[in-house]
């Protein structure tokens, strides 16, 4: 296979599932070596895998709770062992939250941020360390961490924080040659948004829907091809939306 990330050597985070599969399927179609990291379930990581080598490529599954520091190193540093280095980290895995102010505990804080924040500050430390110059990091964000949803603070807080973050390891990593960007995906279909349909019929119905529907995980692929890519290279520190003009 070839294409613009061809023998690329890639982690995908949270990939068993919605955006993160279709990101492990996109780049692996295009010839990336990939590692599908997910958190909960084996079987759906594996037909992950199955269906990128039963089309010729090579991928490999390794379990990883992104809210354990150990197993977040733990993940980069079997990815590395199996693929020889790690030349791109598409940093994926994350939960949603709604909950209004008074129902929110410390406990839904702490987790919340430990995998949206923490996990994503941990696996670009783990990545970073097996990268060389040429290197490609994407972060995930949404829009929510700049278009107010009720009840959606802890979740727009953990992404907002993520874009901050992402502005500043720009600088750091500049210097080793890597890049550093996130996407800010907008309503996209998924396993995620289906647990929290309610919220997306109810409390979603004042933003607008410009093209007049959710977007769809294969919608975010080419934004996240180009950002894995030698193309590029001119591009750092930045969060880009992709909302279908939300």
């Amino acid at each position: 296979m070839t294409g613009v990330v061809a023998g690329t050597r890639v982690v995908v985070t949270g990939a068993s599932r919605g955006i993160g599969r279709a990101e492990a399927l996109a780049l692996a179609a295009e010839g990336a070596r990939v590692v599908v990291g997910y958190g909960r379930s084996a079987d759906a990581a594996d037909a992950v895998v199955a269906e990128i080598t039963d089309a010729g490529g090579e991928a490999h599954a390794v379990a990883a709770d992104m809210a354990d520091p150990a197993a977040v190193t733990a993940l980069m540093d079997r990815a590395a062992e199996l693929l020889g280095g790690i030349d791109v980290l598409v940093s994926n895995a994350g939960i949603e939250h709604f909950g209004a102010l008074g129902t929110i505990t410390a406990e839904e804080f702490d987790h919340v941020f430990a995998v949206n924040t923490r996990g994503q500050l941990l696996a670009v430390q783990a990545a970073a360390a097996h990268m060389g110059s040429g290197g490609r990091i994407v972060c995930t964000s949404s829009i929510a961490a700049s278009t107010p949803v009720p009840g959606h603070a802890l979740y727009a807080g953990s992404k907002a924080a993520v874009e901050a973050m992402v502005k500043v390891l720009a600088l750091d990593l500049v210097p080793r040659g890597i890049t550093i960007n996130a996407i800010a995906p907008g309503g996209t279909t998924s396993d995620m948004s289906a647990e929290n349909g309610k919220h997306y019929d109810n409390d979603l119905a004042p933003i607008a829907w410009p093209m007049g529907r959710y977007g769809e995980p294969e919608d975010i692929t080419p934004l996240v091809r180009f950002l894995a890519s030698p193309e590029s290279g001119w591009m750092t520190g930045q969060t880009l939306r992709i909302s279908g003009g939300q």
